[in-house]
This record gives structure tokens, C-alpha cells and sequence, in this order.
């Protein structure tokens, strides 16, 4: 029973699919984790069992050598008294003879015995010489299932910390959304061309201003420039020209 527990167990394990369990899973990589140390731990307890699984296939096969080994022992023996019987009894030493085919029975009876014991520990160990192979080829697989487990886990590391780095990118992205800086430089702009606008107009003003008093003091030299000019008229001088004709 043990030894179908174990088996049991291996192929299990062994057959268990990765991929839907961590679908399943609300933290996968939590999830590997535990499932590679149970994988560890589970490998490491088959092995035990089947290195004692295997130990006692071993003993049984070296009691069958050993059966096997007596039985011909004992036959050679039944031999070697049957002919020893067979040269006394043809040299007419009836007793004698009689002797050694008693030890012949004897050590026959021994030889069927080894037989027997021989015969009956086969079917044992051609059985768990299936279950140690069966368990061999479990824990190849469980192995195996380690090692994809292992890889898988690795991959989903990797691939967790390029999803924050990418989530954490995004939501540095939103965040500048939210706060254009564009927008604020637009509002600076606006600003200074205000001001701008404020200084041309002051600017315009000025200009304006000054205009005014050169056009007053045009007037004014227009002014007195006619009243020289009427002067002269009354005092019977020709006016001033202020055009000369060349020499």
C-alpha cells in the first residue's frame, strides 16, 4: 500500500498541469514559489521510497541468487551420494550404499526446497521490478515538471518587473497628462505678450505725444516766420526768401 501511495503521488505530480494552475492562481508567482518547494520536497521523500523500494528488490534478487545457488549446491551433493552409493553397493557393501542414497534423499529434498523458494520469490520480483521502474520513470518526470516549474517561475519574474516598469512608465504618462507642462509655458506666453502689448501701447502713446509738440512747434515757426515777412512788406522791403538761387 505504501509503495501504490507513493506511486500514486509521483504520477500525480507528475501529470499536473502547470499552466492552468497558475491561471488560477491570485498570485502565481507566490504560487511557483510554494509549488517548487513542494515539488522539492515531494522528489525528495519519492526518492527515499524508492531507494528503500529498490534496496528490497535488491534483497529479494540476491535471496533468489542465493536459492538458486543452494538448490545447485544441493543437487551437485544428492549427485556426488547417489554415485557413492552406486560404487558401494556394486562393491557388494549393501549398508553402505543404502547410507548414501539416504543422503542423496536428503540432500534432494534440500535442492526442491531451494527450488521452491526460488520459484515463489519470482512473480515478487518481477512485480516490483515494475513498480522500481514505473517509480524511476515518475520521478524522471517529476524532475522534469521541477524543472519547467523552475523556468516558468524565472519567466514570470522577469516578466512581472517589465509589467511595473511599464505600469509605473504609464502612470508617469497620466501624471504629465494631468499637469502639462506645455499648458503652463502656453500661460507664460500669454503673459509676457500682454506685457509686451502694454509696452507697445505705452510706446505708441509716446510717440504720439512727441509728434504733437513737433506739430505745435511747427506752427509756431509759421507763425512767426509770417508776422517777419508782413513786417517787412509794411517797412517797404521785399519779404525774406528762404529759397536761394545758386551763384
Amino acid at each position: 500500500m505504501v509503495k501504490q501511495s507513493i506511486f500514486g503521488r509521483i504520477a500525480q505530480l507528475a501529470k499536473a498541469n502547470i499552466n492552468a494552475l497558475i491561471d488560477s492562481a491570485e498570485d502565481p508567482g507566490l504560487m511557483l514559489d510554494q509549488m517548487v518547494r513542494d515539488y522539492t520536497n515531494s522528489i525528495a521523500e519519492a526518492e527515499g521510497a524508492v531507494a528503500q523500494t529498490i534496496g528490497n528488490l535488491r534483497l529479494l534478487e540476491q535471496d533468489h541468487a542465493e536459492d538458486v545457488r543452494n538448490a545447485g549446491d544441493w543437487g551437485n551433493k544428492a549427485l556426488a551420494a547417489s554415485r557413492k552409493a552406486d560404487e558401494l553397493r556394486a562393491a557388494g557393501n549393501t549398508g553402505d550404499a543404502d547410507k548414501f542414497d539416504n543422503l542423496a534423499k536428503v540432500a534432494l529434498g534440500r535442492q526442491l526446497s531451494a527450488e521452491k523458494e526460488a520459484r515463489d520469490a519470482e512473480p515478487t520480483i518481477a512485480s516490483q521490478t515494475a513498480v522500481v521502474d514505473q517509480l524511476k520513470k515518475g520521478l524522471d518526470a517529476m524532475r522534469g515538471k521541477l524543472s519547467q516549474l523552475s523556468s516558468k517561475r524565472d519567466e514570470l519574474i522577469a516578466r512581472s518587473k517589465t509589467a511595473d516598469a511599464q505600469r509605473q512608465v504609464q502612470d508617469a504618462v497620466k501624471s504629465i497628462d494631468l499637469l502639462d507642462p506645455t499648458s503652463e509655458i502656453s500661460r507664460f506666453e500669454d503673459k509676457i505678450r500682454r506685457q509686451e502689448a502694454v509696452v507697445m501701447g505705452q510706446q505708441e502713446l509716446a510717440a504720439s505725444s512727441l509728434d504733437a509738440q513737433f506739430e505745435q512747434l511747427d506752427a509756431s515757426d509759421n507763425e512767426v516766420e509770417l508776422d517777419a515777412r508782413l513786417a517787412a512788406l509794411k517797412a517797404g522791403s521785399p519779404p525774406p526768401s528762404a529759397i536761394t538761387s545758386g551763384a
